[in-house]
């Protein structure tokens, strides 16, 4: 019985090793844009309301989170032939809006100065709402 569990563990661990390492440049795109609008966002929050733990903790949440659903997506990819779509398609948007999040934080926190960008975001917002 143990064995058994060894040698699924094992091939599971491969398996998805081998997956991250195929595709290390969707997951580097993915970790990298959550982590830039993470450190903008904190440094915004800490000059408004200063520093909070659970705020700086939700960066990493959501890296997990997108993680996952980036290594489901290519799951998906590998085992049905005729979706290598699908994570360009899942994945871009996260992307376009992550960085549009952190040109909002950074600023907010008076890193970026420009007129055009404050114009571009208040319309942004004004089509969220």
């Amino acid at each position: 019985m143990l064995y058994t569990a060894t040698t699924l563990f094992a091939f599971i661990g491969t398996y998805l090793f081998h997956l991250g390492a195929d595709n290390f440049e969707q997951y580097l795109t993915v970790v990298s844009v959550v982590f830039i609008d993470g450190f903008f966002g904190v440094w915004a929050g800490t000059k408004t309301e200063g520093f909070q733990t659970r705020k700086a903790l939700k960066v990493l949440q959501t890296a997990i989170t997108w993680i996952i659903l980036l290594t489901g997506v290519l799951l998906i990819e590998k085992g049905f032939p005729g979706t290598s779509w699908l994570s360009e398609t899942v994945v871009a948007p996260f992307i376009l809006f992550q960085l549009i999040s952190a040109l909002k934080n950074a600023e907010r926190a008076k890193l970026i100065n420009n007129e055009l960008l404050t114009y571009i975001l208040e319309k942004i917002d004004k089509h969220k709402a």
